[in-house]
């Protein structure tokens, strides 16, 4: 089961790439936050200092993945053609 479904593109999520160094994702709600880890940076070779999470009513989970210093947001969000 793959934890990561999509990534959210709304305008706060946006700026918060620039300003926070922060890309959300829309994940499975069952999905534990060290699988969501492991999946994201096995996916775009980064590391993260910290994710959190809001569970949402529709039966999905939306996270924060704060990127760790030395990688950037906006290289994963040009990967993801957010930016």
């Amino acid at each position: 089961m793959p934890a990561l479904k999509y990534p959210l593109a709304t305008e706060k999520a946006i700026s918060m790439i620039d300003r926070n160094n922060i890309i959300t994702y829309i994940t499975d709600f069952r999905a534990s936050k060290t699988e969501i880890k492991k999946e994201f940076e096995s996916t775009f070779n980064v590391k993260i200092e910290k994710i959190r999470s809001v569970n949402l009513a529709t039966n999905q989970k939306k996270v924060y993945i704060k990127i760790a210093k030395g990688y950037k947001a906006s290289d994963v969000a040009s990967k993801l053609k957010l930016v």
